[in-house]
């Protein structure tokens, strides 16, 4: 099972919309993959299913659950303040402690409405999960400019972020 992490709380964002993207690319390789949207997260979920709490609350668990069927995990990492979102990080620290995530692969997409695609988020991310001891996929997507080229119905229109999604999708594949 391969889980796509929408990594940001915020509503209707462009990572969920590359979220679903993604998940028809894995879908018509045969691929089975899920979606874990961090718009679903509890509002109260840093205070009720953290630390002394852990296990605690069902909708929280729900989407942990989610990461941990997946063999594989793909980050749709949109770019906040020259990194990842501060919710992506509480939703990992919130993950079985040792275990969550350990022993898993990933592969990272950034989307930024700047030059860099997220560049500095992704390196981020790819830290705090080699120390979780998950494997990241060398060929990280980067997707500059994003707002220039993704539709409001989820079309992207520049060809080449099709061709690396898809290049991306059958690395992770073999991976």
């Amino acid at each position: 099972m391969i889980t796509i992490v929408a990594s940001t709380n915020r509503p209707h964002s462009r990572a969920r919309r590359i979220a679903d993207l993604y998940l028809n690319l894995l879908t018509e390789q045969g691929a089975e993959a899920q979606i874990l949207d961090l718009a679903l997260l509890p509002v109260d979920f840093t205070t009720s299913a953290l630390y002394d709490n852990s296990g605690r609350h069902p909708e929280f668990n729900q989407l942990v659950e989610l990461a941990n069927a997946a063999d594989r995990l793909v980050f749709v990492v949109p770019e906040y303040n020259c990194s990842f979102p501060g919710v992506l990080k509480a939703f990992i620290d919130g993950l079985p402690y040792p275990g969550g995530i350990r022993g898993k692969k990933a592969a990272l997409v950034g989307l930024s409405s700047g030059g860099q695609g997220g560049l500095l988020a992704l390196n981020h991310l790819t830290d705090i999960l080699m120390y979780l001891g998950t494997a990241v996929l060398p060929q990280r997507v980067r997707l500059p400019f994003i707002d220039q080229h993704l539709s409001d119905d989820g079309a992207l229109t520049e060809p080449l972020y099709q061709q690396v999604l898809q290049e991306q999708v059958e690395h992770l594949l073999r991976f």
